[in-house]
């Protein structure tokens, strides 16, 4: 009998332990690593709040909580904004943490799966991102505008040519 009670403290235990397996293994905030092509492109990053969490400039890598609440995962949408390209919207979007289904599955950890892992936001994971800026075409590509010649400023005028 004291063998039994020994045994099944022992079990309490490794389940007391491994209870939240993402928790132990996994992190609740990940390093994002944020780069654009080309460099130096100003960034804003907004989360699901619509609250602004970061402004930096590429690459940099920055912080960010993968959870947003009990069972809510968080993402963030990063605009990309340098001048000469036109501006880029992007989304950090989470994902289910493999330690989460795989800890939990394999050791019994149903507080785990249920209570600590969804709690402190260690079910999900956060992907690096990257983004190819475009060069910024004109609008008005293939128009033409007449204009008199007092709406030329002045030092514009020297680089006129007569067509006439």
């Amino acid at each position: 009998m004291k063998k039994i009670g020994y045994s099944f403290s022992v079990m309490v235990l490794m389940i007391a332990v491994l209870a939240g397996c993402a928790s132990i293994v996994s992190k609740s905030e990940y390093p994002v690593a944020i780069s654009s092509k080309p460099e130096g492109a100003k960034i804003t990053i907004i989360n699901g709040a619509k609250e602004v969490v970061f402004q930096g400039k590429t690459p940099t890598i920055v912080t960010l909580k993968a959870g947003a609440g009990f069972f809510q995962g968080e993402d963030y949408l990063v605009t990309f904004k340098k001048e000469g390209y036109a501006p880029i919207t992007a989304q950090i979007e989470r994902g289910v943490d493999g330690w989460y289904i795989a800890g939990n599955l394999v050791f019994g950890g149903l507080i785990g799966w249920l209570i600590v892992d969804p709690a402190t936001g260690a079910m999900w994971t956060l992907d690096n991102l990257h983004v190819d800026m475009n060069p910024q075409t004109s609008s008005i590509r293939n128009q033409i505008h007449i204009v008199t010649i007092d709406d030329v400023p002045d030092h514009l005028r020297s680089k006129m040519v007569r067509i006439n």
